[in-house]
């Protein structure tokens, strides 16, 4: 550490995930997200992908010891304040970043499941799930699955239900050790999306939102990026994820199409110059 005293830096977040050229989605989302939320980014690339704002068309996943390598030089570097996990790559990254993280159980652990692409495109196999289960789990502190995403979480060959309840899967989850799972209800058919934070004890909170008519790219990266970055900053579970979802409902609202696919949301509203009145939809 240099002389510089503690209390002037600025809170840290490492995140671990996947390279996108278009800027959208992955790596380039977190650092854009904790950045705006007053926080310093370190990133370790898992994976380089081919994609664009229409979706995911190759993945190459970074060796499992470069993983652990990049993660190793900037933890012995600098103080980390809370962890980002998005896209994995393999299950030898799995095991990578677990056992690092194993090493800071103190340090808030903010895991955003990227199983698929907002087109549809797997990103994530079976054997990549059993792993997830069995090594990030028990060690994640909030989980934020989309519904699909949780529903397809607990999943495997003793239970075949189509449609399982949300609460109950995440129940399910919260079983397998993780403190909190936020499901959030874009992909559910209702007038307004239905976000739900939950806990041991069942719901923690519950916050309806209006439904944007975009399609957008990105927005799960960024309502996990400003999470932690939140937690970093010192903020409570329940503030953060009520401050979170405030700020990636702006971010979506402000969002812009630079290419022929999805949205793109825009993570610095705040510093546009904008007459119109902005107050909160969230009910």
């Amino acid at each position: 550490m240099t002389l510089t005293a503690m209390s002037d830096i600025l809170p840290i977040v490492l995140t671990f995930g996947a390279t996108d050229p278009s800027g959208g989605a992955g790596l380039q989302a977190d650092i854009l997200t904790i950045a705006s939320m007053g926080c310093h980014p370190l990133t370790v690339v898992t994976a380089i992908t081919v994609q664009d704002t229409g979706g995911v068309d190759d993945i190459l996943p970074i060796d499992a010891e470069w993983v652990s390598d990049q993660a190793r030089a900037v933890l012995e570097d600098m103080p980390v304040a809370a962890f980002k996990i998005g896209l994995l790559g393999s299950v030898e990254n799995i095991a990578a970043i677990a056992e690092v993280i194993s090493d800071y159980p103190d340090i808030p652990l903010v895991f955003d499941p990227v199983l698929a692409s907002g087109r549809g495109d797997e990103l994530t196999d079976e054997d990549m799930l059993d792993a997830l289960r069995e090594l990030l789990l028990p060690q994640t502190t909030i989980l934020t699955p989309n519904s699909i995403e949780a529903r397809r979480l607990i999943q495997d060959e003793d239970n075949d239900e189509d449609n399982p309840d949300l609460a109950e899967c995440a129940k399910r989850i919260v079983q397998l050790g993780c403190e909190y799972v936020l499901v959030t209800g874009t992909h559910e058919h209702t007038p307004k999306v239905i976000n739900t934070l939950y806990g041991e004890s069942g719901i923690v909170r519950s916050d309806s939102w209006a439904r944007l008519s975009g399609i957008y790219h990105g927005s799960g990266c960024t309502l996990a990026s400003a999470i932690t970055a939140l937690l970093a900053n010192g903020l409570s579970m329940n503030e953060a994820v009520k401050e979170a979802q405030e700020f990636t409902w702006q971010a979506l609202k402000y969002a812009f199409r630079p290419g022929m696919g999805q949205h793109i949301p825009d993570r610095l509203f705040w510093a546009r110059d904008d007459d119109e009145d902005e107050s909160s939809v969230r009910h």
